[in-house]
């Protein structure tokens, strides 16, 4: 659910989540895509001005976006 989320915010994340796919496809190991603590589980990446909270599924390549945090001035 993206409710109160700026739509450029949401866009932008589903832009980004569609790229990490596409690199998924082509074979990327993306374990150290964004930051996190260590390689793997729950990364965060700048998106917007905001950020979101992503988890990375090699296997399906599939990116579970988990929180999308909006720029601090449209709060």
């Amino acid at each position: 659910m993206t409710d109160g989320i700026p739509s450029e915010t949401v866009t932008e994340v589903e832009r980004l989540a569609d790229q990490l796919v596409e690199l998924a496809h082509v074979g990327v190991d993306l374990a150290d895509v964004g930051n996190g603590p260590r390689p793997g589980g729950l990364r965060r990446m700048d998106a917007a001005g905001g950020w979101f909270y992503f988890l990375v599924a090699p296997r399906g390549k599939l990116i579970i976006v988990v929180r999308i945090v909006p720029p601090v001035q449209s709060l």
